[in-house]
């Protein structure tokens, strides 16, 4: 029997956990770190939970079913999945990204991968013609959409085109999305990446990483990755994603309601001079999210007039928090310059269009008239030659 979406978040492909026999609603969390064997040559599936672990094997059941893989893995964060999976490719391999990524990705490229002998260049994926960048070294595309922070929207099609074209890799962090409103896999991604503390999670009180293929040469060569590395997600936080998972299609819903309600009052607000949003009609990203998602998320970001504003908002919301996270059923406010992106050299963000006058909020689960008040008070209450002065 095909389940739809939002049975899959609660029951998988309903496959059952047969060494089970409880009736357990709530699938368990095993914590234990190690498996006895009835005699050499027999196992139970399960060896030391570096390798797998029960609740982590039915999480990652539930998230390929979710994205259409054949295989997910659970990490102990989004950058442990990155980091794992850069360990597939070697040194001297090129990789094209996106030149607007989440700073931790910049600064992994940048940083390690490079400094271990892959090559990297940063393209802006949704402006330029993606085949002029390869090289004969290189072996795959890595880009996310929307972009972070900037929303742009990559066309996944025509990315994963040239990707086959050319016998390259195309890897998605869909993060942002997440796989209720968007599946890479189904639009010619090879892999899929999930900061799994995000939607996936939901409540902000744990971290997670996902990658999900469909190829089972990756997922072969992960796997040998993940129980080397011992980089997989423990139990306890298993479980805690999983029950996120259950509310994931009603938390997207009222998170995009919520989201579009607050880009609708910023493009009103006259202190701010930008919002950027998939769901604007009649900007560059739209139709090509309509085209490839069933929806526009619930991240937005927006630049106002000065860095003083912006800070001065960060300090003046009464009810929405200032951290550095997006996703959960809390409205978060972020300052990329300073948090997500401090580490991307200044001269590149200043280029994306990271300035100092730009935030970025993640729409939460609360009633829209309180965020929007909560924004309209802290726009309202600045006065700008005080600022300067106090």
């Amino acid at each position: 029997m095909s389940l739809e979406f939002a049975t899959r978040c609660i029951y998988g492909n309903k496959e059952k956990f047969e060494k089970d026999l409880t009736g357990t609603i709530s699938f368990p969390i095993y914590q234990t770190a190690t498996y006895a064997h009835p005699e050499v040559g027999q196992s139970t599936g399960f060896d030391y939970s570096r390798l797998q672990n029960p609740t982590r094997q039915q999480l990652e059941k539930v998230v390929a079913s979710l994205e259409h893989g054949i295989d997910a893995l659970a990490f102990s964060s989004g950058m442990a999945a990155i980091t794992a999976l850069m360990e597939i490719f070697k040194p001297g391999d090129h990789i094209i990204t996106d030149a607007d990524l989440y700073g931790g990705s910049i600064r992994l490229f940048d940083n390690i991968n490079e400094k271990n002998g892959i090559e990297f260049t940063h393209i802006d994926t949704t402006s330029v013609d993606v085949a002029e960048y390869i090289k004969e070294n290189t072996k795959a595309i890595f880009v996310e959409t929307p972009t972070n922070p900037m929303m742009n929207v990559v066309d996944i099609r025509k990315v994963a085109s040239v990707a086959k074209a050319n016998n390259l890799l195309l890897i998605v962090d869909n993060t942002f999305l997440s796989p209720y409103f968007q599946n890479p896999l189904d639009l010619g991604a090879d892999i899929v990446i999930h900061s799994g503390t995000k939607y996936l999670g939901g409540h902000n009180d744990t971290l997670a990483g996902f990658v999900v293929t469909n190829s089972q040469e990756i997922s072969d060569k992960l796997r040998f990755i993940i129980k080397t590395v011992g980089s997989g997600l423990a139990p306890f936080d298993s479980w805690l994603i999983l029950r996120g998972i259950k509310t994931l299609p009603i938390r997207m819903e009222k998170s995009q309601e919520n989201a579009k309600a607050i880009v609708e009052y910023l493009l009103s607000e006259p202190k701010v001079k930008k919002v950027y949003y998939p769901g604007i009609e009649g900007t560059k990203g739209y139709e090509i999210s309509k085209s490839q998602a069933r929806g526009f998320g619930a991240m937005l970001t927006f630049e106002v007039e000065s860095a003083a504003l912006a800070k001065h908002i960060l300090k003046h919301t009464k009810l929405i928090p200032f951290a550095e996270s997006l996703g959960g059923v809390e409205t978060l406010l972020t300052y990329p310059c300073t948090q997500t992106h401090a580490d991307v050299p200044e001269e590149v963000r200043i280029k994306n269009g990271i300035t100092d006058c730009v935030l970025r909020m993640s729409a939460g689960i609360e009633d829209s008239r309180d965020l929007i008040a909560d924004l309209k008070y802290a726009i309202d209450s600045y006065d700008g030659y005080k600022a300067l002065y106090i």
